[in-house]
């Protein structure tokens, strides 16, 4: 399955100017998914990221594979409306590669363990066919309710 990016934006839970997955070319629910994410220099944090040498912060990276991560986990729809899964742990994550604007993040990510409280993923970020990070992201549940208390 793929998705373009009025059918990810019904399905995650970011918006511009943070949704940073704009097109999902392979999808399979509960195991994997390849997304793109294209790097743009009218993208705000360039201006101070570093003038003159604008480089994507690390954390917008992992960023990106979380939201691709978010499309594969496949969510009980009695949980839609009180639970919400969060990032729980950044593992091993390597930034090769610089990546600058005009770059196209191609975005693999793969479950490497799931079922019950966390669901984990492996994570590989490539432009052109080159690594330029790779990782793995760990979730849990928390209750929505929970938040702002």
């Amino acid at each position: 399955m793929s998705m373009n990016i009025y059918e990810i934006s019904q399905k995650i839970a970011q918006r511009p100017p943070f949704q940073m997955v704009e097109k999902v070319t392979e999808l399979v629910l509960n195991e994997s998914a390849t997304g793109i994410k294209n790097v743009s220099v009218n993208e705000p944090y360039f201006m101070g990221h570093f003038p003159g040498t604008p480089i994507m912060p690390g954390v917008l990276i992992v960023e990106s594979c979380a939201q691709l991560c978010s499309l594969v986990i496949e969510k009980k729809p009695e949980d839609l409306d009180d639970k919400l899964y969060v990032l729980l742990k950044i593992d091993g994550f390597k930034f090769v590669k610089p990546v600058i604007p005009g770059d196209q993040l191609e975005m693999t990510v793969t479950k490497t363990k799931g079922g019950g409280v966390l669901v984990g993923f492996n994570c590989v970020v490539k432009v052109n066919g080159v690594v330029h990070a790779k990782g793995d992201l760990t979730f849990t549940t928390i209750p929505k309710d929970s938040l702002g208390k």
